[in-house]
């Protein structure tokens, strides 16, 4: 059966409050509305639904079988109702709320910053607190409940018990350059032991995905190695040297638009992986968390033809 129309707030509410309190006089003074409204109301539900929802006796009024069916989503339905009002009244009176965002690097350097902007122009959140760090960690503190969202990549599955992921698009790793480095003239994955090789360390989100690439492509060492997360070494030591870094997109997705760091024309679709929302499991979203998720959702929609371009 599909929802219909004419079904409306005051149907559902009388509804409750007569199965509530078995008559339908205590209905009406609940309601502060007449009892021949009430009637007036659930013969109206009833005739929209087809079916009778209450057995009328002189001991009072009793739920028939289709209306104890009907009880349990009528009460949900406003219950969900209700509290999407209270949030929405929280969220107008303000408060010194506080959402707890744990955002991966690559993530914080591409998505987040659009998405913690339009979060502010809703002027309906609290205050966000925004914490970079691995992923694993990020995915501990979500779990204790030191965070209440963590945007990243998804983990392993031991990293992911008690926890939900919704993903919001695919990433790919890429090895980079300084403009001008002798690489660039015939890009080759063979070569990369020739040079010092910035990659990430083994608490890294994209460590499996690298070390995927590297088997791939018969690259079974790396005698120049540098093992960092640090997107601000990585950069610098990169721009200044011959050495080549192995990095998410997001992390040099601006360097590379404004040429400041060139990609390798090498393949790593392999590296390909979700990025998404990590949250608690089976505990219900607050209204800031709710908003915060749209925002992201708008972000990465509004950044859809880049994202496509990271696949090659």
């Amino acid at each position: 059966m599909l929802f219909d129309a004419r079904i409306k707030l005051r149907h559902l509410q009388a509804f409750l409050e007569v199965a509530r309190r078995k008559s339908l006089t205590e209905a009406a003074t609940a309601l502060n509305i007449t009892q021949p409204a009430v009637s007036k109301t659930l013969k109206e539900l009833e005739e929209i639904l087809g079916v009778s929802l209450m057995d009328r006796s002189r001991a009072g009024v009793f739920l028939s079988p289709a209306g104890d069916i009907f009880l349990h989503y009528a009460s949900m339905s406003v219950a969900a109702l209700q509290q999407g009002l209270d949030g929405i009244e929280q969220a107008r009176m303000g408060s010194d709320r506080l959402l707890n965002v744990g955002a991966l690097p690559s993530v914080a350097a591409s998505i987040i910053p659009s998405a913690v902007s339009r979060y502010l122009e809703k002027r309906l959140g609290g205050t966000l607190n925004i914490v970079t760090g691995p992923n694993g960690h990020l995915l501990d503190q979500l779990r204790v409940g030191a965070l209440d969202v963590v945007v990243g990549r998804l983990g392993q599955p031991e990293a992911m018990q008690g926890l939900t992921f919704s993903q919001l698009y695919s990433e790919q790793v890429r090895i980079v350059v300084r403009p001008g480095h002798p690489l660039l003239r015939e890009p080759d994955i063979a070569r990369l032991p020739e040079f010092t090789v910035l990659c990430p360390n083994r608490q890294a989100a994209i460590r499996p995905l690298v070390e995927r690439l590297m088997v791939a492509n018969g690259i079974g060492n790396l005698p120049r190695r540098i093992e960092t997360v640090s997107n601000a070494f990585g950069r610098a030591f990169t721009r200044q040297t011959d050495a080549v870094w192995i990095i998410s997109h997001g992390v040099v997705a601006g360097d590379l638009r404004e040429r400041m760091l060139v990609d390798l024309k090498i393949d790593t679709r392999i590296t390909l992986g979700p990025v998404g929302i990590s949250a608690r499991a089976e505990e219900p979203q607050t209204p800031d968390l709710m908003l915060f998720i749209s925002s992201l959702r708008e972000a990465v929609s509004q950044s859809g033809g880049e994202k496509a371009a990271d696949v090659q």
